[in-house]
């Protein structure tokens, strides 16, 4: 691909609109300095210099996409409770639209707080239910999805799942029947709970945790092969059209019916590794759905992946950065 390929592959971004289904949460931070150590327990003591509340989850996802140019709509469900409150505020600052969230009076809304001392990650503490949502909710999340779906030009759909019970078995197969009898690409940031639920879906991306605790095998990453293999035995089940693993240091893969490809990781400063992946989700998606070729869709992932564990907290792709970097490193 050339540098205006390129160019004009990011500029085609701007035209896609994407259904980011999944677990939304706030990222409160608390950051300050470590001088000390507790007399009352042998912990740091954390001198709070600043705090900060940011959009997590499939909400980070659906920052990251609309970082990237396209338009996001996210759909997901919170608790009616201040912190579901907090969260619509935080939607509105970051000029996302909340049409396709759903408030509970079943459920509390996920925070995830973490202290941060001296640039370095000390404690989290997360506030949260696991549960699936109920009958009634589950319902209308479902309406709600395959409304926007039917009424709205979708290019494609992510399921970003962080196993916190709003992605239901009947969700999965309802929107994956739709979006393919409509040929609208589907991607999924997978965990546990719904690992082998996700069929027929177009672009899976697990990392290397999550696809030896799916199938319950042991992988060395070292061994493509081994990899490549586990990725086999995985698509016997859900007959995915494309497989995406992330490896960390040892790159990425992914692999359909006609070729694979490993790409080796590229050397970055890691500050924090948090939301990578769903920065890897969304430029894989967007990618995907501009009908790029495999090998491409994991080399400019693989570079936004790198990018954002740079920096401290999770936090979007800049994307005007990232098209430096492919210009860079893949023309």
């Amino acid at each position: 691909m050339n540098k205006n390929e390129i160019i004009n592959l990011f500029n085609d971004f701007n035209k896609l609109n994407v259904l980011v289904i999944g677990d939304v949460m706030i990222d409160a931070y608390y950051f300050g300095k470590v001088d000390r150590i507790s007399p009352e327990a042998p912990v740091p003591i954390v001198s709070v210099q600043n705090k900060d509340n940011r959009l997590g989850g499939a909400a980070n996802v659906a920052l990251n996409i609309q970082a990237l140019g396209a338009n996001p709509i996210l759909c997901a469900v919170i608790g009616n409770d201040d912190d579901g409150k907090l969260f619509n505020q935080l939607l509105d600052t970051q000029e996302l639209s909340n049409e396709g969230i759903i408030t509970s009076n079943d459920r509390i809304t996920t925070v995830k707080t973490r202290i941060i001392g001296n640039n370095h990650q000390v404690l989290r503490v997360d506030s949260e239910t696991d549960k699936v949502l109920n009958e009634s909710d589950n319902k209308k999340f479902i309406e709600k999805i395959t409304t926007l779906i039917n009424s709205t030009n979708i290019d494609a759909v992510i399921f970003e799942d962080y196993d916190k019970g709003t992605i239901t078995e009947e969700v999965i197969n309802e929107v994956v029947t739709i979006c393919n009898n409509k040929n609208i690409p589907t991607t999924v940031d997978p965990k546990k709970r719904n690992f082998l639920s996700y069929k027929n879906v177009s672009l899976f991306k697990p990392n290397l945790k999550e696809l030896r605790e799916g199938l319950n095998i042991e992988i060395n990453p070292k061994n493509i092969i081994e990899v490549s293999d586990a990725v086999d035995v995985l698509n016997k089940s859900l007959n995915n059209t494309l497989n995406f693993i992330t490896l960390s240091e040892n790159g990425v893969f992914i692999k359909n019916h006609e070729v694979s490809h490993h790409l080796a990781a590229h050397y970055r400063n890691i500050a924090d590794v948090s939301g990578a992946g769903d920065t890897v989700i969304s430029v894989a998606t967007l990618c995907l759905a501009l009908n790029q070729t495999p090998k491409m869709i994991a080399e400019i992932s693989n570079l936004a992946g790198g990018l954002v564990c740079e920096k401290v907290g999770v936090v979007p792709i800049d994307k005007d950065q990232l098209l430096s970097e492919a210009i860079s490193k893949l023309v």
